[in-house]
């Protein structure tokens, strides 16, 4: 059953739902098509607007206990970061505008002015993933982990912290199949949020809670 508070955000990159509820895993996705619709839109990275910063904008909570990494090679092992740079560049490509997670709550904790670092990989297009890495208190940990369950996410224990993930497959209007999800870790006043599209690359989160938390 989804949480009575869960709200989807609908974007034009793609397709994500939170299991049954049809959203889109990208700002600026086509909405993917509900029970008795017929066909599916071709989830894609969609491009930045016109105008838009082409960094990853990076703002200050005053007091957070969790120090948020300076840049994205500092959240990975060298292995991985070699992989990632190898399999799907480039790092933080200006057009992509892909969500770490389509939970419009949670995302209110990310535009609400913790310390966030962002890292995406990959082109616009039909392949690639969105991180953010963010500082939390104590309460905002519990209502994460809270969210996730009752949204149904698949939890468990990771280092000193929980690790949750959900996943979904559909087929486009072109017949083409797509594997979307998202996968969120909880630990020590940090927050890593991921959401990824036909790219999630075995380890990705473990290897960024080894790097960051040690």
């Amino acid at each position: 059953m989804l949480h009575d508070r869960r709200r989807i955000a609908v974007r034009s990159l793609g397709t994500i739902g939170l299991l049954a509820v049809a959203a889109a895993l990208i700002v600026g996705c086509r909405p993917e098509a509900g029970p008795g619709s017929t066909g599916d839109p071709t989830p894609s990275i969609s491009t930045r607007p016109t105008g838009a910063s082409p960094t990853p904008i990076e703002t200050e909570l005053p007091g957070a206990g969790f120090e948020v990494p300076a840049s994205c090679e500092d959240v990975y092992s060298a292995a991985m970061l070699s992989s990632l740079t190898a399999d799907n560049p480039p790092l933080n490509d200006p057009d992509v505008t892909m969500l770490s997670t389509q939970d419009i709550d949670l995302n209110q904790i990310i535009d609400g002015g913790a310390a966030t670092l962002r890292c995406s990989w990959g082109l616009p297009g039909e392949y690639g993933l969105a991180t953010n890495v963010t500082a939390i208190d104590a309460e905002q940990g519990e209502f994460i982990l809270a969210e996730l369950a009752a949204s149904g996410a698949a939890c468990e224990p990771l280092g000193s912290g929980t690790v949750c993930r959900f996943e979904q497959k559909g087929v486009t209007q072109d017949d083409q199949v797509y594997t979307s999800g998202e996968t969120h870790y909880v630990g020590d006043g940090g927050w890593v949020s991921t959401s990824w599209l036909n790219f999630a690359p075995e380890g990705y989160t473990e290897d960024i809670v080894d790097t960051v938390w040690g």
